[in-house]
C-alpha cells in the first residue's frame, strides 16, 4: 500500500469540514463522513487513498481498539463481565449461525462461504453510536456494556474467522486440533499484549516526560498487534489487552498524571484520525460498487443480520435478568439496534482470498450491511434515544449531560 501524504492530508481536511458542518446540523459525524466520501469518489480529480485489508487492518483498527480499552475502568468492566463474556462469546457465535444457516438455505452459499460471512459480519461496531453517546451526553452503563462488548467480540470474530479460513483453504482439523489453535490464538494473543504492555510500563516508571509516555503507548497499541500477528496469535486481543494493562495499571505510579492527561488527549484524536479516514474510505469504496446485482442478497443479510442480533441481546439479557446485572428493557433496544458493523467486518471481507467461492458477492454483501447499520441505524440512534427516555433533560435543550440507568 502506497502511503502518499497529500491524499492523506486532502481526507483529514474534508473530515474537519465535515465535523464542524454535522455538529452545527446536529447530523451524526460518521453518517456525513461516509456521504462525503461518497462524493469525493465522483469528483474526477480527487485522488484517495485505496481501502484495503492491511490499512484497515493493521493501521486503523489497533488504535481503535486500544483508545476505546484505555478507558474502560476494570473494576466497573470486571462487574459486567459475565455479561459482556455471554453476548461476546457464545451470542456472537448464535448471531453468526443465525446469519450462516440464513445466507446458505435462502441465498445459497456453500456451508464455508456463509459460515464465514456470518463470522466476519457478527462483530459489532459501535463508533457511530459512541458518538452519538458523547454528543449527547449518555454516559454510565450502557456506555460501557455497548463499548466492551465490542471490544471483546471483535477479538472472538477475528479468532472465529481465522479457524473457517484455515478450513477453506483446505485444512481437516480435529476438534483437540481447533482447541489447541484456539487456545494459542487467544493465549498468545492476550500474552503478547499483556507483557509488552507491562515492560513499556515499567520503561515508563523511569521517566516524568509525557512525550516520552506517549510514545509508548503508541508502541503498545501497533506493537502488541504486531507482535501477536507475527505469532499468528490474535492481534486484536492482544491491542484489547494492552490497552487495558496501561489504562488501569498506568496511573498506578507507571504514567505520571500529566502524561495520563496527556495520552488521552493524543488517543481521542488519534481515534478521531483513525475513524475518519475509516468512514471516508467506506464512502468512496460504497460509491464504487455495483450493487444491482446483489441486491436481493444484501437484503436478506440485513435482516438477518439484525435478527442475529436480537438473539445475542433479548435472549442473554434474560439470563441475568432477576439479579444486579439486570439490563433495562430500554437499554436492551440500544443494545440490539446500536449493533453496527464497521470496520472489522470489512478488513476481514478485504482479506479473504481470492480463491473462496462467491468472495466477490460475500465482500460487496458485507459493505452494503456496513452501509445500511451506518447509515440508517447511525441516523435513528438519536431519535430512538430521546423516544426510550436515555437523553440528558439538558440535552434536549441544547446542552449535554451525563445520564444513567436508575
Amino acid at each position: 500500500m502506497e502511503f502518499q501524504i497529500d491524499r492523506i492530508a486532502m481526507l483529514l481536511a474534508t473530515a474537519a469540514l465535515v465535523a464542524i458542518v454535522c455538529r452545527r446540523l446536529r447530523f451524526p459525524y460518521t453518517v456525513g463522513l461516509v456521504v462525503a466520501g461518497v462524493a469525493l469518489s465522483v469528483v474526477p480529480f480527487v485522488q484517495t487513498v485505496v481501502l484495503t485489508k492491511e490499512l484497515l487492518f493493521s493501521a486503523l483498527l489497533p488504535p481503535l481498539i486500544f483508545e476505546a480499552a484505555l478507558l474502560l475502568h476494570w473494576e466497573r468492566l470486571r462487574k459486567e463481565m459475565r455479561v459482556v463474556l455471554s453476548m461476546a462469546t457464545v451470542g456472537l457465535a448464535l448471531a453468526a449461525f443465525v446469519t450462516a444457516a440464513g445466507m446458505h438455505f435462502l441465498v445459497g452459499w456453500p456451508p464455508i462461504s456463509a459460515g464465514i460471512f456470518g463470522v466476519l459480519i457478527a462483530a459489532t461496531d459501535p463508533v457511530s453510536v459512541i458518538a452519538t453517546f458523547k454528543e449527547t451526553g449518555v454516559t454510565g452503563r450502557l456506555r460501557l456494556l455497548v463499548e466492551a462488548e465490542s471490544l471483546f467480540n471483535d477479538g472472538v470474530a477475528a479468532v472465529l474467522f481465522a479457524l473457517l479460513l484455515a478450513v477453506a483453504e483446505g485444512a481437516s482439523p480435529t476438534w483437540l486440533g481447533m482447541a489447541g489453535q484456539t487456545l494459542w490464538v487467544v493465549g498468545g494473543g492476550v500474552a503478547s499484549g499483556a507483557l509488552l504492555a507491562l515492560a513499556l510500563l515499567y520503561v515508563a516508571g523511569n521517566t516524568q516526560d509525557h512525550l516520552v509516555e506517549i510514545t509508548l503507548t503508541t508502541v503498545a497499541a501497533w506493537g502488541s498487534f504486531l507482535l501477536a500477528e507475527h505469532f499468528d496469535c490474535s492481534g486484536v486481543l492482544a491491542t484489547l489487552t494492552a490497552g487495558l494493562v496501561v489504562g488501569n495499571r498506568g496511573p498506578l505510579g507507571a504514567i505520571t498524571s500529566k502524561g495520563r492527561e496527556a495520552a488521552e488527549a493524543f488517543w481521542e484524536f488519534v481515534a478521531f484520525v483513525a475513524n475518519s479516514l475509516i468512514f471516508l474510505l467506506i464512502g468512496v469504496h460504497e460509491a464504487q460498487q455495483d450493487f444491482s446485482a446483489i441486491w436481493g442478497f444484501s437484503l436478506v443479510a440485513i435482516a438477518l443480520v439484525t435478527l442475529g442480533r436480537a438473539v445475542v441481546v433479548y435472549p442473554f439479557s434474560a439470563l441475568f435478568s432477576r439479579g444486579d446485572l439486570r439490563i433495562s428493557g430500554a437499554y436492551q433496544h440500544i443494545m440490539f439496534w446500536g449493533g453496527l458493523r464497521g470496520a472489522l467486518a470489512l478488513a476481514l471481507a478485504l482479506g479473504l482470498p481470492p480463491s473462496l467461492p462467491f468472495r466477490e458477492q460475500i465482500v460487496s454483501v458485507a459493505f452494503a450491511v456496513v452501509a445500511f447499520s451506518v447509515i440508517v441505524q447511525g441516523l435513528t440512534m438519536t431519535p430512538l434515544l430521546r423516544r426510550l427516555g436515555q437523553l440528558p433533560a439538558a440535552t434536549s435543550a441544547g446542552a449535554s449531560k451525563a445520564v444513567d440507568e436508575a
